[in-house]
């Protein structure tokens, strides 16, 4: 679709000129041949990403041509790398029919026009491939050359498998980051100045707003929030109590392979484990289970005992032979405590409790709450560094209150300051802004990006004030709150041109006045009048990368085949992702090929169940609707390998085997891959050994196989086998 849009010459050229690194000059190192970019590695699977940089000027900028001419400015180098993408080439590695294939291409990139607009919705299946941040990139390119991106009806928008994925990213619940988005820090930085200067950006060139160079602010704001009083300018505001990032498992980080493998190799000694079931719901999830046997103890916060709770005593196991201590806690359900809850739009919309918990159900606050004071207790007796324990300020009330954390989250003033305005600004009122935060130590905020949801006017999350915003667009800016400042739509300057004229007059989002010299519309992304400064303020080019040379894996998406495939990559000798994680340390890592399992598997979920199954398997009136594990196989492919409706049958991978229930629809078509026709099945992954109606895993069938940037799974596509059972 890219190759559509550029031959057809449907790009919203000022757009792209002036918002995007089209024209930026791309240095001689750079180079692509045969599925590979320049700088890789072999023996170490990486990049030398300093092969990709910028050719800069004298004055350490980079050089541009904005007439987009220049053999090796930006949009060039993309228009030859996607050369190659024409549409009988894309038609043959997917098996889409032509004629399909242009119409959606036609229609989609209609949207170059100002008049018009187009949202891309993806959802997990996206990002659970080996090159699955490339999916992605590729979406925001075409988005960014259609002049898609912070517009009405515009965006790239995560549709998020379960509620609340966006609000627990937001706080930091990655292995890799802080609240906020802010960087970890790595075992190089030795002190709070280095840390600071590694992950405080430098604006790329004059235009750019560079808004994450008050990193700083945010930073100290945190500590403070954290450490309290024990965070001084003369301890670097308690730095050296937050734990850095090594290499990691075998050199992974801590993400989930990296964690299941460390857990089996004995590296691990204890697993928190909340709302979560990796034993059902982990990637090669036998490898996981093994795993689980090997800790010293296992705490579980949950509504029921799942897999993951009771896998010392699944079937085929030996409970006396496992010495895992295993404590579960039962937790409230979503309508059994209060605080917030935040969807795909960054809406922060607060939740009241309905009931209260039943029996000695409780909510996560007041189980991580009790869990810090019985710590704490713990260190003022023993412990090896126990000052990042002992004066950690934790005080959420005797009952730990969710009004508290949201109060902290935003921030106050520790001191009397006077804001840039000259305003007085009195300690202990709360910040109504992340512009007011400072590094200094007069402030604390738990996530400045949620600095403004809770202010001296109150909860602005409980809000549902159902008018909407002048332009009639859909914001709604009194419904809820949206991170950051109340914005509801991320890069809303990018909607307008140099001078703040909206490109779509009839549904602007935001627009300049230049009697009141104010914008109007949406909360803009950056409150500096229009003119030269660039609307992307959180990179700190200021512009929308179409070359994104900060990617483990290419600065431009690239096709590769999935790690298994029946087929070959038709578009280079390079068959799958040169960077792409394939662990092979185990008994369990194992990969198949198509001489043995010749069909393509991809793992789904089913409307009538959650996840992993953990909650729905124990409601009768859930359970009921879809009582069985299944596997969906095409009619075309029923009929010739003999299998009807209802059959038991027995899907198996490199990894294992299952045995489900066969359901024959007509939704699973075969596809032909450069002539071959390549047979597709699908597996819910809902069921296991816990609940009304237990069932085998089917993540004990896919692999140990990672995203480079993201490290998540590629559970999304594998290679398998399926057979009739026996009835002998």
């Amino acid at each position: 679709m890219i190759r559509y849009a550029i031959d057809h010459n449907r790009i919203q050229q000022e757009y792209v000129r002036e918002y995007t690194n089209a024209s930026w000059i791309v240095g001689d190192g750079y180079s692509f041949a045969d599925g590979l970019f320049s700088g890789f590695d072999p023996a170490k699977n990486q990049y030398d990403r300093s092969r990709w940089v910028f050719a800069l000027d004298a004055k350490g900028q980079p050089r541009r041509d904005t007439t987009l001419k220049h053999p090796r400015c930006v949009f060039r180098l993309l228009e030859q790398h996607f050369s190659r993408y024409d549409a009988d080439t894309v038609c043959r590695i997917t098996g889409t029919p032509k004629e399909v294939y242009l119409r959606v291409c036609e229609l989609y990139t209609s949207t170059y026009a100002p008049d018009r607009s187009g949202t891309w919705l993806y959802a997990m299946g996206t990002a659970q491939h080996s090159h699955g941040t490339q999916n992605i990139r590729s979406y925001a390119i075409l988005q960014l050359l259609l002049g898609n991106i912070g517009v009405a009806g515009g965006g790239v928008n995560a549709m998020r498998g379960e509620s609340n994925v966006q609000g627990s990213t937001d706080q930091g619940l990655n292995w890799d980051g802080l609240p906020g988005y802010l960087k970890m820090p790595v075992e190089a930085d030795t002190d709070l100045a280095s840390y600071l200067k590694r992950v405080t950006p430098v604006a790329a060139n004059p235009q750019s707003a560079n808004w994450l160079q008050n990193t700083p602010k945010y930073v100290v704001s945190l500590l403070k929030a954290w450490w309290g009083e024990h965070a001084t300018r003369e301890n670097e505001f308690a730095f050296s109590y937050l734990p850095k990032l090594g290499r990691g498992f075998e050199g992974n980080g801590y993400a989930f392979l990296a964690l299941t493998h460390a857990m089996l190799a004995g590296e691990v000694k204890g697993l928190f484990c909340f709302g979560q079931n990796p034993a059902v719901g982990g990637a090669n999830a036998r490898l996981v289970r093994a795993g689980l046997d090997k800790l010293d103890w296992v705490v579980v916060a949950d509504l029921f005992e799942h897999e993951t709770a009771m896998f010392w005593k699944r079937p085929g196991v030996d409970p006396a032979r496992i010495q895992t201590e295993v404590f579960v806690l039962p937790a409230a359900s979503g309508v059994e405590k209060e605080g917030t809850i935040v969807n795909s739009g960054r809406w922060a919309q607060w939740r009241h409790r309905a009931v209260k918990p039943i029996a000695d159900c409780r909510p996560d606050l007041d189980i991580v709450d009790g869990l810090a004071r019985a710590i704490k207790r713990a260190y003022e007796k023993d412990g090896v560094f126990p000052e990042p324990i002992r004066r950690l300020a934790w005080d959420f009330g005797h009952e730990p209150d969710p009004h508290r954390v949201a109060r902290e989250l935003n921030g106050r003033f520790l001191a009397d300051v006077t804001g840039a305005d000259g305003t007085r600004l009195a300690a202990g009122k709360q910040a109504s802004g992340f512009a007011q935060l400072r590094d200094d130590g007069t402030t604390m905020s738990g996530n400045w990006i949620y600095c403004g949801s809770y202010t001296e006017q109150g909860n602005l999350a409980a809000r549902r004030g159902m008018t909407d915003a002048p332009n009639g667009v859909g914001l709604y800016p009194e419904f809820a709150w949206a991170w950051p400042m109340n914005r509801r739509i991320l890069y809303n300057r990018a909607s307008v041109n140099r001078k703040g004229e909206p490109f779509n007059p009839r549904r602007w989002v935001i627009r300049w006045n230049a009697a009141t010299k104010a914008w109007e519309g949406d909360v803009p992304d950056g409150g500096m009048p229009p003119g030269e400064m660039n609307p992307f303020i959180m990179l700190s080019s200021g512009v929308g990368h179409l070359y994104a040379p900060d990617l483990a894996d290419g600065p431009f998406p690239e096709h590769y085949e999935p790690v298994e495939s029946p087929v070959r990559n038709l578009l280079s000798k390079t068959q799958s992702s040169p960077c792409a994680q394939v662990w092979r340390s185990s008994e369990f890592d194992k990969y198949g090929t198509p001489d043995v399992f010749p069909i393509v598997a991809t793992t789904y979920r089913v409307s009538e169940h959650w996840q992993t199954g953990a909650m729905s398997r124990n409601m009768p009136w859930l359970a009921g609707l879809v009582p069985h594990a299944f596997v969906e196989v095409g009619s075309a492919f029923a009929q010739r390998e003999g299998i009807k409706n209802g059959d038991r049958v027995i899907v198996s991978s490199a990894r294992g085997s299952v045995e489900v229930y066969a359901l024959v629809t007509e939704r699973f078509q075969p596809f032909f891959v450069d002539g071959r026709l390549i047979d597709e099945i699908g597996l819910p992954w809902h069921w296991g050994y816990a609940g009304i109606v237990p069932g085998d895993i089917v993540n004990d069938l896919t692999a140990s196989v990672g995203d480079p940037n993201s490290h998540i799974p590629e559970t999304k596509v594998f290679l398998c086998n399926i057979k009739k059972k026996s009835l002998t």
